[in-house]
């Protein structure tokens, strides 16, 4: 058995809370900017949160194709975030200029 005084333990729990949970998804983001997403593809593992920001001076959306999010049209700076949790593929688009599409290929986690 390991014995710590109690500067050592707080230090090490610091660290432990600094560190954070590894088996927590890291987040991403997209860019919106002169009618692209950018990045168009996207790969990601459950459970990140994926936000897209509007860098353009228009407006645009951030609508799936088959439904499972829809954003409010985003004026320049706004955001809009989604967490992916099942894995598949997930297109979408701008619903107010429909030439623009992206994808989201959203992985299992690796087991613990």
């Amino acid at each position: 058995m390991i014995k710590m005084n109690m500067t050592t333990w707080a230090a090490a729990v610091v660290v432990v809370l600094l560190a954070g949970d590894p088996a927590l998804a890291a987040d991403a983001s997209v860019k919106i900017g002169n009618f692209v997403f950018t990045p168009q593809n996207l790969t990601v593992k459950t459970g990140t949160t994926v936000t897209w920001t509007n860098e353009d001076d228009i407006p645009h959306t951030v609508t799936s194709s088959a439904g499972a999010f829809r954003s409010k049209p985003l004026d320049t700076d706004q955001t809009f975030s989604f967490t992916f949790t099942t894995p598949g593929s997930y297109k979408y688009f701008c619903a107010l200029h429909p030439h623009m599409t992206g994808t989201i290929v959203v992985e299992a986690a690796a087991p613990q």
